[in-house]
């Protein structure tokens, strides 16, 4: 995905930057690396705030399931750019991630309904050490991240009941919070991720460290 400034007028956060993100996209796991780095030398760095975000909600059918008939305008060329992009900031950023190919066709939903429990029961910091592992282990390791299994075992390794992980992907009420957290993001005009966005103004893409040093700063 390539980078996008722009003014969020139905957004202002200020003090936090608000990171839109989904789990299986690449630039989402390479935008973590950028913001890591800039954070680490960010003087006085933002509170960060991770919202989910369905990156294929418009492939969304009623019952749920992704249908991969809905014209989107992504053909091969397109994904193979995705790659090549994928691969320059891999290097860019130091970052170890799975080839395309090795990685699991997973829906994210499962995975984001399970943050969404982290989110809504623990403190900050075990939400964020829950989705950090969760992408962590489909980016990094190859996990499948839709495996109920793969979830809990996520879950234990920061500190949180496997069988809440495993109930919480069933749970219906969980389930449409979750879309109305998406829907919410997409009323306010979040259209690609990642999305940073700080004081009503936005950035699109795994961008620099340098661009959300601007971001924040104003300048």
């Amino acid at each position: 995905m390539s980078s996008q400034s722009s003014h969020t007028d139905r957004e202002s956060e200020t003090d936090t930057l608000v990171v839109y993100s989904d789990i299986v996209c690449p630039f989402c796991y390479l935008g973590r690396a950028s913001l890591r780095s800039y954070l680490d030398d960010a003087e006085a760095p933002p509170t960060v705030e991770w919202r989910l975000f369905d990156l294929r909600g418009h492939k969304r059918g009623p019952d749920g399931e992704i249908d991969e008939t809905v014209a989107d305008g992504k053909d091969e060329a397109y994904f193979q750019r995705v790659r090549e992009n994928v691969d320059r900031l891999r290097q860019t950023y130091d970052v170890a991630m799975q080839s395309f190919d090795d990685l699991p066709e997973v829906d994210s939903w499962d995975a984001q309904q399970a943050a969404l429990y982290v989110q809504q029961t623990a403190d900050r910091a075990t939400f964020e050490a829950f989705y950090h592992a969760t992408l962590d282990a489909y980016w990094r390791d190859g996990a499948d991240v839709a495996d109920p299994d793969v979830l809990a075992n996520v879950g234990e390794s920061v500190g949180v009941d496997g069988g809440e992980i495993r109930a919480a992907v069933t749970d219906e009420t969980l389930a449409r919070e979750l879309e109305a957290r998406f829907e919410a993001a997409r009323e306010r005009g979040i259209t690609g991720i990642p999305t940073f966005v700080y004081d009503g103004h936005a950035a699109r893409g795994a961008v620099p460290p340098e661009h959300l040093r601007r971001l924040v700063g104003g300048v």
